[in-house]
């Protein structure tokens, strides 16, 4: 199994040169800080978000300071991609862009932060980024057909995917389930995130497809998301952002290093590359937790039947949406 770490280097990453990454939400929080760490090891990133505003705004950033930090290596470089996750037919046509502009795909990072209604939750944290991975799965499974590649597809999710015990998910009314606002109503959508990886997983495990997934639970990050559901909690809302928070939350980067290290941890790869069965497929599905750390998720996270069953009823919604 792997050691404790206390935190993520570049030097623990892939040397990404020529590689091609996605980021969704890259433009703030976890994602701009995973889009810097890949973009530093070579990488041409796309930051995946609905504002070109925010967008254009953080690769300005993100690429002076390639150009400030560069010391005789070769760093990579951020685009934009639009990206609106309100509507899984907007996440198809950004898939379908992507696929007309680039090759090839190395890397898929979803990140999404959702503390609204469960539904509106659902919808963009699961089911759209669901229709974006499986528009551009045809080009992670090209890609992972060549030589020496290293394909991933990275789910961030939550320990609060714990606070979620659903007896099934077949039929539409099991994703329209009312919780408020709630730890439930947040941790059923990261729930499915982590369903979603599983099954990936064990459906390209069946095809012999040379695919890594893997879910990431990135620990308490001070995000504008968080900040935001720190805001909604009665009374002790803005005692928790402004005071709590900063000792118990962490920074965007150390926050993005297990996703840094899912989407591209040397360690990973030397695994996929080992004689042994055991341990070629030990971070094949796997749940990692601060810092790249294998743990166990929740039984619901880990049930065939559940994982199942949410795939079925995705894709029950998305043929109703002709998707």
């Amino acid at each position: 199994m792997t050691v404790s770490r206390k935190s993520i280097s570049e030097d623990d990453l892939t040397d990404l040169n020529g590689k091609v990454a996605i980021v969704t939400g890259g433009n703030t929080g976890i994602g701009y800080a995973t889009v810097q760490f890949l973009a530093r090891k070579g990488a041409k990133v796309y930051i995946a978000a609905r504002s070109g505003d925010k967008a254009r705004d953080a690769i300005r950033e993100i690429e002076a300071e390639l150009q400030k930090d560069a010391t005789g290596g070769n760093v990579g470089s951020v685009h934009w991609l639009p990206l609106n996750l309100s509507d899984p037919r907007l996440a198809k046509e950004a898939g379908t862009q992507f696929l007309r502009e680039e090759e090839r795909l190395d890397i898929l990072v979803s990140v999404y932060w959702n503390c609204n209604a469960h539904l509106h939750a659902i919808s963009i944290s699961h089911i759209s980024h669901f229709v974006l991975t499986e528009t551009l799965l045809p080009l992670l499974k090209s890609t992972a057909a060549l030589d020496e590649s290293d394909v991933r597809i990275v789910n961030v999710t939550s320990i609060a995917h714990k606070q979620a015990n659903p007896d099934s998910f077949i039929g539409k009314e099991s994703l329209n389930k009312q919780y408020g606002m709630s730890l439930t109503t947040y941790g059923s959508s990261k729930l499915a995130n982590i369903l979603h990886i599983k099954h990936l997983q064990a459906r390209l495990n069946s095809e012999s497809v040379k695919i890594t997934c893997l879910a990431v639970h990135p620990g308490p990050v001070l995000t504008v998301g968080a900040k935001g559901f720190l805001n909604a909690i009665p009374l002790f809302g803005w005692f928790l952002k402004t005071v709590v928070g900063p000792m118990v939350f962490v920074p965007w980067r150390k926050g993005a290093m297990t996703s840094a290290f899912a989407a591209a941890g040397k360690e990973v790869a030397a695994s996929r590359k080992s004689d042994n069965e055991t341990q070629r497929k030990l971070y094949e599905g796997a749940y990692l937790t601060p810092v790249a750390n294998i743990m166990e998720p929740s039984k619901y996270a880990m049930d065939e039947r559940l994982q199942k069953e949410l795939y079925d009823t995705t894709v029950q919604i998305l043929g109703e949406m002709n998707l």
